[in-house]
């Protein structure tokens, strides 16, 4: 059983469990033999997440891509950064199961290219055509070898974020019961830190709180752990580990666009005149940091695959997403919310001082936050949106539909969601007002009945 509608633009999603199911085993079967044969790799790397079934659909999906001839290395449970990095390691294809932060019931599959390159842009099309008319063979010709690849993955984190100082720093970890219970504390080893650990057991139905650190209801738990504990950071990982929201010393959470910008400056302190990617809803602040420490920026859609590409093609040292999604040039130009989660670590560390104080040198902007609305039809609600704001600034259909006011310091951006069934809303502006005007406005307009 493969539904349609689990093909999403940069990977597959879908329900697994329950009265009406989505794809099953036999529907991953088919995925694996589509796999190879539309991309033909010889050989090819797999992971998964602690999702429900996903040892069942990834074992199927094997055994469909052993039958159409590919050998597979399977590294078992995997962050889905782990898996970027074992691409690259192996220089091999990847496959990753993992549905990230959707709900438990879902379970879904990541892809990508030798040393953690996207697939094409019409790939996700195309499995969904040939998964339905692959023939499956007849008997298993592939190879299959397991390999642990936790401690090279940890080992090569270390060695592009060493120990800045010795200073000891207490930091919270909130796995949210997903992936990062299985790779912070062998990350994060050897470092001087005191680790508070939250919900690092894992569990595919996550018991505590959704494994999704972009709604502000699942960061609380870490924020008050920071200040009942006095710590200096908190982490909180959504549930393939490969994005990573952080917590500053006062239980404050830094916006991720702010954390770019720390990044970006970092980085461009070590590689001078770099590229540094944004997408169509990062803040401003990080294409002032940017230039002003030399660099110059380059904006991608939203979306791991379109970020990717867009740091190959551009050699950027460094990339971030307003999701925190965070990109290097040295991992394979991949998204890796655990490196992030150091550099922030040890750049605290090596100044001395607090998280706060190094955010708000960048962050002279006030966001509205992602904000999400189910509606029947979204190009009718843009195009509603989009008159209403004809005059108001420069428009763009680049990835939904942007309107930017350069001159009253504003912009916003409403853009259907590439997994799931909703308009997402951002907005920015440089005083309150004008961002909660702004927002309360555009979501009238989108929510009127």
């Amino acid at each position: 059983m493969l539904d349609p509608q689990i093909f999403k633009a940069n990977d597959i999603r879908g329900i697994v469990v329950g009265d009406h199911p989505q794809w099953d085993e036999d529907g991953a079967r088919r995925l694996g033999a589509a796999f190879v044969d539309l991309l033909g790799p010889a050989e090819f790397v797999l992971g998964r997440d602690m999702r429900v079934l996903g040892r069942e659909l990834s074992l199927a999906f094997i055994d469909g891509a052993r039958r159409a001839g590919a050998s597979v290395v399977d590294i078992g449970l995997a962050s889905t950064d782990g898996l970027w990095f074992a691409s690259g390691w192996l220089r091999v294809p990847g496959v990753q199961f993992t549905a990230s932060h959707n709900p438990s019931d879902y379970n879904g599959i990541k892809f990508c290219l030798a040393d953690a390159a996207p697939v094409p842009a019409d790939f996700m099309t195309r499995l969904r055509d040939r998964a339905g008319t692959v023939e499956l063979g007849a008997e298993v010709l592939g190879g299959y070898r397991e390999l642990d690849a936790l401690e090279p993955y940890a080992d090569r984190l270390g060695d592009l974020v060493p120990m800045r100082g010795d200073r000891d720093l207490t930091v919270v970890v909130d796995a949210g019961n997903g992936m990062a219970g299985h790779t912070a504390l062998t990350a994060l080893a050897g470092r001087g830190l005191d680790i508070v650990g939250l919900y690092l057991e894992l569990d595919g139905s996550f018991p505590n709180h959704p494994a999704n650190p972009l709604e502000p209801e699942n960061l609380v738990d870490a924020q008050r752990a920071v200040l009942e504990q006095g710590a200096d950071l908190g982490l909180v990982f959504d549930g393939d580990a490969d994005r990573c929201f952080i917590v500053d010393e006062r239980g404050e959470v830094v916006d991720p666009s702010v954390i770019t910008a720390v990044i970006a400056v970092a980085e461009l302190g070590r590689h001078p005149g770099s590229t540094v990617i944004t997408n169509t809803i990062t803040s401003w602040c990080v294409g002032e940091a940017v230039a002003a420490h030399g660099g110059r920026v380059e904006q991608s859609k939203v979306g791991h695959t379109y970020v990717k590409a867009l740091m190959a093609r551009t050699g950027a040292v460094f990339g971030g997403e307003h999701s925190a999604h965070y990109y290097f040039r040295d991992f394979w130009s991949a998204d890796t919310g655990m490196l992030a989660a150091l550099h922030v670590i040890e750049l605290v560390r090596e100044s001395g001082r607090p998280l706060s104080e190094l955010a708000s040198v960048y962050d002279g902007y006030h966001r509205s936050g992602e904000l999400n609305s189910t509606v029947d039809d979204a190009d009718e609600c843009m195009d509603r949106v989009a008159a209403a704001f004809a005059d108001r600034g420069d428009a763009d259909r680049v990835d939904g539909l942007s309107v930017r006011n350069r001159d009253g310091g504003w912009w916003l951006n409403l853009r259907p969601s590439n997994t799931e069934p909703l308009l997402r809303l951002n907005v920015e502006a440089r005083d309150d007002a004008t961002m909660r005007a702004l927002r309360d406005e555009v979501l009238a307009l989108v929510r009127r009945g």
